[in-house]
This record gives structure tokens, C-alpha cells and sequence, in this order.
């Protein structure tokens, strides 16, 4: 080959994009409405996701580096497609822009239409568009900000040369910043001195408020956290934070003022990762909330569904229950299935959890053969709603945080349906306690009241205990998205993954790739369940059934493909959908899923 010769781009499937539509129009662009014409010459990268899921929070952060280094050439457009109904509401999404520091465009979605145009089937998925208009990729799920750093220095020296580049600034214009004295709190806890710990998300601070709930005392960690959660009180009197964007735990001295680093590495776990070890050599991933519970910190790790312990006096971590498959499993910890638990709270004998992609009440207990998880209320991924009576019907939303109260029941911050809820063990029932509380996520005891962690009001609300529940029109819903449909008998089931440019499957330690498939309800498959090493399945469909969902979850690893590096980079890509499928005589006989790449 000539060396003056310049060398030839890829070629790539081209498919013209969709337009981007959604009622309730654009946030972050002063105004204006935005069309794929306006965004011509520029390199578009479509982030489909959803503020209730952590995943789709772990890859705004991904971009974040990519984003400023191309931000002449790049517009990221933040599509927001929900799950709940609470997130189809056109405020609640204003807030998490502001809450999530998106600082791209966002077209809010509420009826799925550009989400259907683009055939997304999973929350997150990243979809890439050439300056032309064209879609030439399409990521789903985490880990793939590397390949598309890759593609978009491919099409920045292709569509320069081409004459087909606009460099430039994008469209994005930031809001107003608003004057509160919180903004989006997470937890809270009261301190012996009967003041406040709060901590206050969106600014990266825990702040300490004096017994009214309103006066500022102090800040605390002004440029050492990132989104802080959960906070615990360990026997000491320090109090251990979960820093979620930071994926550590640190422990701040109230007397002091001293702040330490306990456990993580400040890098996101990842399968294949350790799962115990010395606290300050294992990642983590999103912990979410902590608790002192049988004498360690017990943490709710919402980015991988699990429970895992931090023991301060060991000083190590390890995973105490979940298998980081997502969904609602009873039974031994080792064997359980959480989906994003988000909220923990300890008695003597028991330690629940606020499993909130579930919209569940959870809790975890040690029986003779060790430690067991049961469900109070909810039933899955699929079902949410706001409706008492007995636990076993009865519905919540999306709840981040639970609160053990001194008779034995617990209070639950409903957080999507704006409202605290009751569970009584004793009854089994479930009931209201106060609504119109604007995203509660954590609830407090101080003097026999309970102080609720408004988050999307930005303040703390004193409310008495109520003797009687407060009367609410159930609602029950389903997650509304239009089922596939599906051939009876045999579905061939199809991840695809292409290895990005300039990386292969790594394949020096073993098979690269993990499959995992399931259903709801478990007899919709006859054949095809179960874990493996290729990302294609034979699945028997049971004919008995008309409909159901299938849970699908996938992993590769790749590494860079240079065989002058000893020790080349290795990225692991990673995603669980849930498809709901109707069985009918004209469906489909083979179910395409897209990790990465295009389904040729």
C-alpha cells in the first residue's frame, strides 16, 4: 500500500435516522426546539434513558469525559424514555436534569415515540448518528464509552475530510441555577446532638441543620463527594456515608470535622472484579444506602442488585446477597435477586430494604443455615402502583428509602407516588400515611415524629405519626411497553456484539461472553433458561401461554487489539432487558438484542 495514500474509513451499515419527536418537548436548549436538520454536520449521540435507573446513571457519567473533549463536534441528545409513570410527568424530568447534572440536550419522551422509531428495547442504549444523518451504532447497556470515544474520532477525521463536518458550538443551554439551602437531599439521620445530617445530592456536601430542620449549621466535604446517600451511625458516633458517584465509603467524625476514605477504589465494579477482600482494594458500584446491622455496615449496592458488608474493624467488603441478576428472588442471600435496592433499615432481627426497581418491601434475616431474604410487598419488575390493603396486592412506586418504626412496622418513602406508606408486619396490611410529599426518599424518628426527606421540594418535612391512615384512590400499572410478538414453538434468541474498533473478544482466561436467560412466569420457557457462553439460545416457548417476559442478561469483554501490548486495555460491556413478548401464529421466529454494534 502507498503510504501517501490516505487510508479508507470503514464501511459501515447506514441507515437514515428517525426524526426526534416527544410531547413533552426539549429541556436544556433555551427553547428551542431541535430537529435532526439542525444537528446536521454534527455527530449525534442519542442516550436513550430513564432517571429511576442507576445504569442509565452510570453512563451519563461514562460521557461526561467524551463529551467535553468533542464537544465542537459532538451533541449528545438525552432521550427521555420512561419506565414509571411518575417519570412521564414533564417536572420530574426537568428535575433529574438538574438533579443528574445532564448538561446536553433532553427531549422528553413521555409516550415512547422516538423510542419505538429507533427499535430500543432496552434502558440504557446509546445510538450514534454520522454527520449526515445517518445511524451507524448502537450500544446498549454500560461500558461501551471507549468504543464510542473510537467511532467518534473515526467520523470526526471521515466527515472532515469529506467536507461533511460542522465544528462549532451545540445547542445546549444551561438553566438558571435556583438559590435553596438543599437541593435534592438523599438521607438523613439524626445526630446525638439532636441536629440533622443530610445529605444534600445534587451539591456534593453533606450539611448539618440545627433541630428545626431548616437552619444551616454547617457544610461538610465541599469537593470530597459525589451525589452522597445513605448515612449510618456506627457505634462510635462517626457516621459512614455511601459517596454513590464516588462508588466508596467514607466515614465523617462529627466531633472533628475529619473525613476518611474506608472502602472502594473509586472505580466501578465490574463483573469478574473481586467481591471481597481488603476494603480499600475492591471496587464498588453505586452504593446507594448504609446501616449498622449485626456488627458491620451493611450496603445497599444499587448498581450491581446486591447487598454487600463493610466490616471497620477487619477493615474489608463482601458481597452478602444478590447474584447481580436483576429482578425479585426470595430465598437464600447467595441465591436472591434484588433490582436496585436503594434503601435499608435495621431492627434487632431484621434489616429492610427498599428495593426500588421492583417497587418492593424486602428484608433480610439469619435463619440456622444463614442469612435468608423475603419479600413483604411487590411482585416485580413489571408492576407499581399506589394501592393498600393486603400486602399481598397491595402496590408501591419506585420507593428509595424504609424506616423502622418503634411498634414494629416500617415506614416506606413511596417515592414516586409522592407519598409515606405503612407495612405491619403484625397485619400484613399496608396503608397511607401522608401524600403530597414531592419524591420522598428517606424518612427520620425525632421525638416521636417523623421528618421526611422531601427531595424534589428540596427540604425536610416534620410530620406527626398519624393514628389513622389517610384514604387514597388505589391505582395499579403495568410498565407500558408494546409486547413483541413472537412465533410459538422454537426463538432464536440473538445478542449481538461486535468488538468495537481496534479491540477483540478477550479470550486469554476463557469464554468472553456470558448469557443468561429467564422468564416471567417461569413455565413461558420449556427449554433455552438457564447461563452460557454464546450469546445465542434455542428458547422453547411454552404454546400453553399467550404472553409473558423474557429476561435476558449479557456480557463480553474486550481488550485492545495490539499485540505489541503485554498488557492491553480490556472493557466489559454489559446489559439485562426485559422483553415482554406475545405469542401469536405471525411473530417473529428470531428475537434480535443489541449490545453493540448493528444487527446486519
Amino acid at each position: 500500500m502507498n503510504d501517501s495514500m490516505p487510508a479508507t474509513p470503514p464501511r459501515r451499515a447506514r441507515v437514515r435516522a428517525p426524526e426526534l419527536i416527544g410531547k413533552g418537548g426539549w429541556l436544556n436548549t433555551g427553547g428551542d426546539d431541535l430537529t435532526l436538520a439542525d444537528l446536521r454536520g454534527k455527530i449525534v449521540l442519542l442516550d436513550f434513558w430513564t432517571f429511576c435507573c442507576v445504569n442509565c446513571l452510570h453512563v451519563l457519567d461514562e460521557l461526561r469525559e467524551l463529551e467535553e473533549k468533542h464537544r465542537d463536534t459532538l451533541v449528545i441528545v438525552g432521550v427521555h424514555s420512561p419506565k414509571f409513570v411518575h417519570e412521564a410527568e414533564h417536572q420530574a424530568v426537568v428535575d433529574a436534569v438538574e438533579r443528574y447534572e445532564v448538561h446536553h440536550p433532553v427531549l422528553d419522551d413521555p409516550e415512547l415515540a422516538t423510542w419505538k422509531q429507533y427499535a430500543v428495547r432496552a434502558w440504557p442504549t446509546l445510538v450514534v448518528i454520522d454527520p449526515e444523518g445517518y445511524v451507524v451504532a448502537q450500544h446498549a447497556g454500560e461500558g461501551h464509552a471507549n468504543a464510542i470515544r473510537t467511532l467518534v474520532e473515526e467520523l470526526e477525521a471521515e466527515h472532515e475530510a469529506k467536507g461533511t463536518l460542522r465544528r462549532g458550538d451545540g445547542p445546549y443551554v444551561a438553566p438558571e441555577p435556583v438559590a435553596t439551602d438543599l437541593r435534592f437531599p438523599g438521607k438523613a439521620i439524626l445526630l446525638p446532638s439532636g441536629n440533622l445530617l443530610v445529605s444534600d445530592t445534587t451539591r456534593h456536601q453533606l450539611v448539618e441543620l440545627a433541630a428545626d430542620g431548616e437552619t444551616v449549621v454547617r457544610r461538610i466535604g465541599d469537593g470530597v463527594f459525589r451525589e452522597p446517600q445513605g448515612l449510618a451511625q456506627l457505634p462510635d458516633g462517626r457516621i459512614v456515608v455511601a459517596d454513590t458517584v464516588n462508588h466508596a465509603l467514607r466515614v465523617f467524625d462529627p466531633e472533628s470535622g475529619a473525613i476518611e476514605l474506608v472502602a472502594g477504589t473509586g472505580k466501578q465494579w465490574w463483573q469478574g472484579s473481586p467481591t471481597s477482600g481488603p476494603a480499600l482494594d475492591v471496587d464498588l458500584s453505586s452504593p446507594w444506602d448504609v446501616a449498622w446491622w449485626q456488627g458491620k455496615v451493611w450496603i445497599a449496592m444499587a448498581g450491581v442488585h446486591q447487598l454487600w458488608t463493610y466490616d471497620p474493624e477487619a477493615g474489608t467488603v463482601e458481597v452478602a446477597a444478590g447474584t447481580t441478576n436483576e429482578g425479585l428472588v426470595d430465598g437464600p442471600a447467595a441465591e436472591a435477586w434484588f433490582a436496585q435496592p436503594s434503601g435499608l433499615s435495621a431492627t434487632d432481627d431484621r434489616l429492610w430494604i427498599a428495593d426500588s426497581e421492583t417497587s418492593s418491601l424486602r428484608w433480610i434475616e439469619r435463619e440456622a443455615d444463614g442469612h435468608v431474604v423475603r419479600t413483604a410487598v411487590g411482585t416485580g419488575l413489571f408492576d407499581f402502583g399506589h394501592r393498600d390493603g393486603a400486602a399481598g396486592q397491595a402496590l408501591f412506586q419506585h420507593p428509595l428509602g424504609v424506616t423502622a418504626l418503634p411498634d414494629g412496622s416500617v415506614a416506606v418513602s413511596d417515592t414516586y407516588n409522592h407519598a409515606l406508606r405503612r407495612y405491619d408486619p403484625a397485619t400484613g396490611e399496608v396503608t397511607t400515611l401522608a401524600t403530597d410529599l414531592r419524591e420522598p426518599s428517606d424518612a427520620v424518628l425525632v421525638d416521636g415524629d417523623i421528618v421526611v426527606v422531601e427531595s424534589a421540594r428540596h427540604r425536610l418535612t416534620r410530620l406527626r405519626l398519624p393514628e389513622e391512615a389517610v384514604r387514597v384512590e388505589a391505582v395499579a400499572h403495568r410498565t407500558k411497553r408494546e409486547a413483541t410478538e413472537v412465533a410459538p414453538g422454537r426463538l432464536r434468541l440473538d445478542v449481538v456484539f461486535q468488538a468495537p474498533t481496534g479491540q477483540k473478544l478477550d479470550e486469554r482466561y476463557g469464554p468472553s461472553t456470558r448469557l443468561l436467560v429467564s422468564s416471567t412466569p417461569p413455565e413461558l420457557l420449556l427449554g433455552g433458561e438457564g447461563t452460557g457462553t454464546d450469546l445465542f439460545r434455542e428458547l422453547d416457548l411454552n404454546p400453553e401461554l399467550t404472553e409473558g417476559v423474557l429476561h435476558v442478561s449479557a456480557m463480553a469483554a474486550s481488550c485492545d487489539d495490539d499485540p505489541a501490548n503485554e498488557y492491553p486495555a480490556c472493557h466489559v460491556h454489559q446489559q439485562d432487558w426485559g422483553v415482554p413478548v406475545k405469542i401469536t401464529p405471525t411473530g417473529i421466529a428470531r428475537l434480535p438484542l443489541i449490545l453493540a454494534g448493528m444487527d446486519g
